[in-house]
């Protein structure tokens, strides 16, 4: 097997570049989108052409995601990372050797799909090996990841913009080659999944993993011995689901659990975050900012982004997911609430502006102008320890293991495929409602808040078979968070006699599998 990394924090760090690619995407145009030598080269693309060049790599990412499901239940977590991995590199060279805009597109959308391998099957991978006590934190730092990406990108592109000619585009599309080359090393030291493992019959080294994990290769712990029965029981009740489809989620009894990872996906475009990051250029040329100063300015957006992801990483296993979840939406409902009446009263339109110009309104009013970027820094603030990172720990927790890789898929899906209208709609609606645009976005946040608290349960410190125990059992969303599972009566508790001067308490208990011999009993 050769060597591999066990400790959870580590395998985490080396998986979750997997996330940076994802980051370096979005700010891979933000900082060209508004230079000239960007828009000689590429014919001065109008606000649909833009669109189509920074969606084409969302519509790869959709088509990435649809397949890895299929992949990752045939082939196993760590194989499909990896592939990730070369796809986004083939993807890299192409868009940078670009030589018009339909190579371009197509070398964002073949990079897209290994983002789309990558985002799918990461959370998923995290989720699986992570200790139910820091899985929210550990798959927190997949958004972080994310973030990190956006922030260098967005500083090599500034940087960049200083070369002279195409060369500075070229230049920064080419560093993106980097972090997919370092993941594909990474993937080398990986253990694969345990689930995954235990699902294929592998039981000997998907115990071998969970005990390195979790406990220091002691097999004996209670940790491992509690988790190792809990996959057992789970893989036997998925024996029977063994020729599962995409249909099937959407039976009588997965369609809940499928319709809110889906919209948890699709809500966390629908906040603006992404069009706050793809089109950040435009909202501070729509503040009155020009030149360099945007670019500057709207780089510590992306700082923040980076720093308020902290706090998701340290409290979200004590927050919960629900409560992190409607506080973000309040939040970024009121800031773009606010930028919509700064917008509206402030602005004033373009004397004779070109045609092929997006930005039809300016302020003029410093003040105001101030504000606007002001809200614009707390609602990242705002979405960065929520929505970010939760919905991508939340929809690697609701499903089965027989559903996790195919369920996960597609709903990483559904973040893609609104990650790519929005790209697609965003330039027009700026060219043609201006800022209106906002108000959008704010009923979109009154909207989550509501579905999330009707529909939305609890996972917070509960192991993922725990999860799939609570959907059986209907608990309604709001009452999850107090809901406990009943310990089966088929399971020996059986305590560590070894530690005779510690209290028996319920994290002292081993639970043993049941030998061949009593489950013939």
């Amino acid at each position: 097997m050769g060597y591999k990394v066990y400790n959870p924090y580590l395998l985490t760090l080396i998986a979750t570049t997997g996330g940076m690619l994802f980051g370096f995407d979005i700010s891979s145009v933000s900082s060209f989108v508004d230079q000239e030598h960007y828009k000689e080269y590429f014919n001065h693309p109008d606000s649909l052409t833009q669109g189509g060049i920074t969606a084409s790599m969302a519509g790869g990412s959709f088509l990435g995601s649809v397949l890895t499901g299929i992949l990752t239940d045939k082939f196993g977590r760590r194989p499909v990372i990896q592939i990730a991995s070369i796809v986004w590199m083939i993807g890299c060279a192409i868009q940078t050797a670009a030589q018009n805009i339909g190579m371009l597109i197509a070398g964002r959308v073949i990079a897209g799909i290994g983002i789309g391998f990558a985002s799918s099957s990461v959370p998923v991978y995290i989720s699986e090996l992570a200790p139910k006590k820091i899985r929210g934190r550990l798959g927190a730092v997949f958004q972080w990841a994310i973030t990190w990406g956006i922030m260098i990108m967005f500083y090599i592109g500034y940087g960049c913009s200083f070369i002279k000619g195409n060369a500075s585009f070229r230049t920064a599309w080419g560093i993106m080659l980097v972090p997919g080359f370092l993941l594909l090393l990474g993937t080398f030291v990986l253990a694969e999944s345990p689930r995954w493992l235990a699902k294929q019959g592998r039981w000997d080294e998907a115990i071998e993993i969970i005990a390195n994990v979790q406990s220091k290769g002691d097999p004996n712990h209670p940790d491992v011995a509690l988790e190792i029965e809990e996959i057992r029981e789970s893989i036997e009740v998925e024996k029977e689901n063994a020729h599962l489809t995409v249909l099937d989620l959407f039976n009588k009894d997965n369609i809940n659990r499928t319709m809110v990872g889906l919209w948890s996906q699709i809500w966390q475009q629908l906040t603006g975050m992404n069009v706050m990051m793809y089109y950040i250029v435009y909202m501070f040329r729509m503040a009155g900012f020009s030149g360099d100063t945007v670019l500057v300015s709207s780089s510590i957006q992306y700082v923040i982004n980076v720093i308020m992801t902290v706090p998701a990483l340290i409290w979200l296993d004590k927050w919960g997911r629900r409560k992190t979840l409607m506080t973000g939406s309040c939040l970024m409902c009121l800031w773009l609430v606010i930028t919509s009446a700064l917008l509206g009263v402030y602005s004033t339109p373009l004397e004779n502006p070109d045609p092929t110009e997006l930005i039809r309104i300016t302020v003029k009013n410093s003040k105001a102008s101030k504000a606007i970027i002001s809200m614009s820094y707390l609602f990242v603030a705002s979405f960065a320890p929520t929505w970010g990172p939760t919905t991508w720990v939340y929809c690697s927790e609701l499903f089965p293991t027989s559903q996790r890789g195919l369920a996960n898929g597609l709903c990483a899906s559904a973040n893609w495929i609104f990650n790519f209208a929005l790209a697609m709609f965003v330039p027009s609606a700026f060219k043609n409602i201006t800022w209106k645009t906002y108000i959008v976005f704010a009923v979109f946040c009154v909207a989550m808040t509501i579905h999330v608290y009707i529909l939305f349960p609890e996972t917070k410190g509960k192991t993922l078979e725990e999860i799939s125990m609570m959907w059986e059992a209907k608990i309604p969303a709001w009452r999850t968070s107090k809901w406990e599972p009943e310990t089966p009566a088929s399971r020996q508790v059986v305590f560590d006699e070894k530690n005779d001067n510690r209290e028996k308490s319920e994290h002292q208990e081993v639970i043993l599998p049941l030998s061949d011999e009593e489950k013939n009993i």
